[in-house]
């Protein structure tokens, strides 16, 4: 059997040294990110997706949040230091980031973005997000991920309030 093709995410965390686990699960097509989870048997809570985002002034953030939860955009805004923040239509996505929706990694985009990543992900040993490719998923430890995606934690989900 061919060894597969390492995703610009694993060739990324393999030159800086950082550990990974990767994770690999049959998907003909990307449903969502609980969808994988449950494929994987990774823990819903520290299973993380990756959105990205563009400011009023055009510069494009990427969001890291649990797949459980919806990102609040107005905080997001605040964080990224715009006035207001938008997602970016799938349709520019992989021209943008170099990957796929359902796919898309915070780690190895064409163009390296201001990354933020949810607070919570500091609460946890391992976090699992995509690898670059459907059907991936890397596990590393939270401190990894900032440092290969030069992320910084805030405070990006809304509150259970907003979301009824």
């Amino acid at each position: 059997m061919a060894k597969e093709a390492k995703t610009n995410a694993m060739r990324m965390l393999d030159r800086m040294k950082i550990s990974y686990r990767v994770i690999r699960y049959e998907c003909d097509e990307f449903v969502d990110g609980l969808h994988a989870a449950e494929i994987t048997g990774t823990p819903v809570e520290a299973t993380f997706k990756t959105l990205t985002t563009r400011g009023k002034s055009g510069e494009c953030y990427v969001i890291v949040i649990p797949i459980a939860e919806e990102i609040d955009l107005k905080k997001a805004a605040r964080e990224a230091g715009e006035k207001s923040l938008e997602m970016v239509h799938v349709k520019e996505l992989t021209a943008l980031t170099g990957y796929v929706r359902g796919g898309c990694s915070p780690i190895g985009m064409k163009k390296q973005y201001p990354t933020l990543i949810d607070r919570s992900a500091e609460q946890f040993d391992e976090l699992y997000v995509s690898g670059g490719r459907i059907g991936l998923t890397l596990c590393m430890k939270p401190a990894d991920l900032l440092k290969a995606c030069h992320g910084k934690t805030a405070d990006l989900v809304k509150s259970p309030s907003q979301t009824e």
